[in-house]
């Protein structure tokens, strides 16, 4: 097993609690929300297994995961508006619990909580079928078209199960305000999408064809 590795990922790993704690608790001005436990580990626990799982089979697929930074100023821009976006909707969550502006009940948190972790299932499923699977936007050595299982019905599987992920995680911490602010999460991962696909297009040899073969980006018949 190779320690630094192991040790970067420990690190971003513990990183990753400490800050989604931080961002969630802080503002609620408790450690009795609930829901920010619930979020804390259908996020983490997963995450970590899944951490394990690819140290062992996949460990240049982890490294490449874990160093991966954009390279263009379009997709640094996206990254910084998600980023932005992530730390409103935690904060004004967690100021919604602790002032009650909006309470949502109890069995839309764990509706919430078993969509995210279905996302979180599909997220899997996307890494187990496209090995080519990057954080950035690239053309890789040798890289070719994946189009069959879940590339067979959309064009972007892993953003599907993004959308899963992301909208589901203000409804688990049982704000609806904090929905509202990650519904902006569609015009950003719109916009990646085109980005994506028009260096796929001029880079990588067949996915015109796919692109005509697939005609759904995200959700089948819809988008």
């Amino acid at each position: 097993m190779n320690r630094t590795l192991l040790t970067q990922a420990l690190i971003k790993f513990l990183a990753g609690i400490l800050l989604i704690g931080l961002l969630v608790f802080l503002p609620a001005g408790s450690f009795a929300y609930w829901q920010g436990w619930l979020l804390m580990g259908v996020l983490f626990v997963p995450m970590f297994f899944a951490g394990i799982v690819m140290l062992a089979k996949n460990p240049d697929l982890l490294r490449k995961r874990l160093n991966a930074k954009e390279k263009q100023a379009e997709q640094k821009t996206v990254v910084a508006l998600s980023g932005l976006m992530f730390i409103a909707a935690f904060v004004l969550a967690g100021l919604n619990f602790r002032y009650g502006w909006m309470p949502m009940p109890p069995a839309l948190t764990w509706i919430a909580a078993a969509i995210f972790l279905a996302g979180y299932v599909m997220y899997a499923e996307v890494m187990r079928e496209n090995a080519y699977l990057s954080r950035t936007i690239e053309v890789q050595e040798n890289q070719k078209v994946v189009d069959t299982g879940l590339y067979g019905i959309v064009r972007h599987p892993m953003y599907s199960a993004t959308l899963l992920l992301f909208l589901s995680m203000p409804l688990i911490l049982g704000s609806i305000p904090s929905f509202i602010i990650t519904l902006t999460y569609i015009p950003i991962i719109q916009k990646r999408m085109t980005s994506e696909e028009k260096i796929l297009a001029e880079g990588l040899e067949g996915y015109k064809e796919y692109m005509q073969k697939v005609r759904y980006r995200i959700i089948p018949l819809i988008w």
